[in-house]
């Protein structure tokens, strides 16, 4: 689940039945999942997945292997048909069939991919060749970026965070190739491993393009120079999370007072922004720094950095050597994967990045039934009401606030399958010749795309994730939660399963995703999407204070030797996950309190309940790999996302009958207390 401030994360479903259950519903559970040696009390992430990781051993193409990537591997193979159907036949120059197959083709041929080695990359890189001073960078780097590399900085178009009907450009903190400030500036043995690895990986990677051996020695002390001046100008993972921080709109011509060693005219110009009057820079100390760099770093240094930039971004999209060495380091070194994805998946996952919408509505029309969206919209109404009523009645919070609250709740904009309105690929060019050509084809296509909603306003019925995406979000500034149809299958939601089950997976998750708007960073926003404070300042006073307890119990959980969880960082999805188990099961209690569910497999209604969300986050993971998530992933390791949430919850501890003898128990006043 992916939280954006620019959009936030979840889950799926497909309708539960609800009030009376047909008898003829299983409990959903598979004894085979779970670990009876292991008692609940003690770890009950062993205890509810236990079965499942033994029956689930990583196999080398993963770092971590869980129900998500479960499913994501079902709909792969689903998604693989369906274009191999279509590769398979003719279709007319221009339709979405056309662009598909050809990509699609152009991605698999290994042998012209090989037999071109570096030869694609040659008339990009000559691109770069014009500069002479430090004047000529800015339109360089609008150049590249608008064929979809990022060297420096990011640039994209977002609604305005303080009028959030009206799109606004914004830019922000990047350009670093390993993609994280801290494996920079820590100094422990892995991360420095790390640096070494990426010192070797830039050092072979310029040497399969065809530099000699002195040159890519030279281009990586240039890169590594200039993005550690990057990672130490850049803002740290917590401070990111505040939104106010990171908004900081002028108008262009105030920029150019504030930030005037910067070609600004050129740049925007060749950006395709010749006539834009505001501009939010997210982090105006990191961009200064960026000039600082360009104006004063030798221009052979520069142009190996965004040499860089193109063939790092490039490596996958090549002939097998450079695909290897790509792996080598961002798969192998960093999350300890030992097996390279095979060629169909990954041309699967371009043609899905590229064409997502086109591919999606074939998958919807084979693959998800209209009922299912209907009955996904009861669900998600009952889940509505249960959090309305938890607002009504906390204690903590004021009538004032409250008021704000359940109007931001009602004005939630619910997306469930797939759009109404599908994207027009039709300006985009697509073609049997080349694959990195039409990689670059299609990321021209986006990048004109997002920059043709400057000075429109926001299209709120637009989606950021594919219909076949597993996975879900919520995006503050169009208040609105999103479940892609590929989602909505096991072991999110199961049509053979009663409530019980379905209301602990799919219901935790819708749960998840409404709690986004009132996490520590979704609070902040108002119903339309402004970032605005409707908060009195004691209310977010108490907010604070009780989001802090679960900040401490976070930081306080140690996910390998000498490596604990960040409480501060994880804290919005914490907060989720904390509130979709409240008011989902709230909600599962409501719909069945007129007929109570049986006792099945064993167990109570109430078990399975927690048994099914338990098993969503089931997974095997690399000691490498918790490494990486920790420094990276806003959300907790799986087995947090159990072990971690449930002591907090009150009705857990009377499902498995949990008693202070259990290690854990949490007393009462030791427990996160929000939603």
């Amino acid at each position: 689940m992916k939280y954006l401030p620019l959009v936030a994360a979840g889950l799926m479903a497909t309708g539960c039945n609800t009030g009376k259950q047909s008898s003829g519903l299983t409990a959903g559970i598979d004894p085979a999942n779970l670990d009876t040696t292991a008692l609940p009390g003690t770890d009950f992430y062993q205890y509810a997945c236990g079965g499942w990781m033994k029956n689930h051993p990583l196999t080398g193409e993963y770092a971590r292997y869980g129900s998500f990537d479960q499913l994501g591997e079902n709909n792969i193979v689903q998604v693989h048909d369906l274009i191999e159907e279509i590769a398979a036949g003719q279709h007319s120059n221009g339709l979405n069939a056309q662009k598909i197959a050809d990509f699609y083709r152009t991605a698999m041929d290994s042998v012209k991919l090989n037999a071109e080695g570096a030869k694609p990359l040659k008339d990009f890189l000559d691109k770069m060749s014009v500069l002479r001073n430090p004047q000529d960078v800015p339109p360089v780097v609008a150049t590249l970026m608008r064929m979809g590399f990022s060297p420096y900085f990011s640039l994209y178009v977002a609604p305005d965070e303080m009028n959030s009907k009206a799109n606004l450009v914004i830019l922000y903190q990047g350009g670093l190739g390993i993609g994280q400030r801290d494996y920079y500036l820590d100094n422990d043995v892995r991360t420095v491993g790390i640096r070494d690895a990426y010192r070797k990986y830039i050092v072979n990677l310029f040497k399969l393009t065809g530099y000699n051996d002195a040159y890519a020695q030279k281009a990586m002390e240039a890169v590594m120079s200039i993005e550690m001046r990057l990672a130490k100008a850049s803002r740290s993972r917590e401070e990111l999370r505040d939104p106010h921080a990171n908004y900081n709109k002028k108008t262009l011509s105030d920029w150019e007072k504030t930030l005037p060693a910067f070609n600004w005219a050129d740049y925007l110009k060749v950006a395709g922004l010749g006539n834009l009057k505001e501009l939010n820079i997210g982090q105006p100390d990191f961009v200064k720094e960026v000039m600082n760099v360009i104006n004063t770093v030798p221009l052979n240094d520069q142009l190996a950095y965004l040499q860089w930039n193109v063939i790092n971004s490039a490596a996958n999209y090549l002939s097998d050597d450079f695909v290897t060495e790509s792996f080598n380091f961002y798969k192998r070194a960093m999350s300890g994967t030992t097996e390279m994805k095979p060629r169909w998946k990954r041309s699967v996952e371009t043609v899905e990045s590229a064409l997502g919408e086109a591919v999606g509505q074939l998958y919807v029309e084979k693959y998800f039934p209209a009922a299912s969206k209907e009955r996904m919209i009861t669900l998600v109404k009952n889940l509505q009401t249960a959090l309305g009523e938890r607002i009504k009645n906390l204690a903590w919070m004021s009538d004032a606030t409250k008021e704000k609250a359940l109007a931001k709740l009602a004005a939630f904009h619910v997306k469930i399958g797939y759009p109404d309105k599908w994207k027009d690929y039709s300006a985009m060019n697509i073609v049997g010749d080349a694959y990195f050509a039409n990689v670059m084809r299609a990321s021209q296509w986006e990048y004109n795309d997002m920059i043709a909603k400057v000075d429109k306003p926001v299209d709120a019925d637009e989606w950021f994730m594919t219909p076949q995406t597993v996975n879900a979000y919520y995006n503050p500034t169009t208040n609105e939660i999103c479940f892609p149809a590929g989602i909505l299958q096991y072991p999110f939601f199961d049509m053979n399963a009663d409530d019980a089950f379905n209301y602990g997976a799919i219901g935790v998750v819708i749960g998840h995703e409404m709690t986004h708007g009132f996490d520590d960073q979704g609070r902040q926003y108002d119903k339309d999407g402004n970032l605005k404070d409707w908060w009195t300042a004691t209310d977010a006073a108490n907010f604070e204070k009780r989001a802090a307890v679960m900040v401490a119990f976070f930081n306080s959980i140690e996910v390998a030797p000498g490596i604990h969880a960040n409480g501060e960082f994880t804290l919005g999805e914490n907060i989720a996950d904390h509130g979709g188990l409240q008011v989902a099961y709230q909600a599962f209690k409501e719909a069945t309190a007129a007929a109570p569910l049986p006792v099945k497999e064993g167990f109570t209604p109430e078990q399975r309940f927690f048994l099914a969300y338990a098993g969503v986050w089931a997974s095997n993971i690399r000691p490498a790999e918790i490494e990486r998530r920790t420094k990276m992933d806003e959300h907790s390791l799986g087995k947090w996302r159990v072990d971690g949430a449930l002591p907090q919850i009150g009705a857990w501890y009377d499902a498995f009958h949990i008693t202070p003898t259990d290690p854990m128990f949490l007393p009462v006043d030791k427990r996160v207390s929000i939603w």
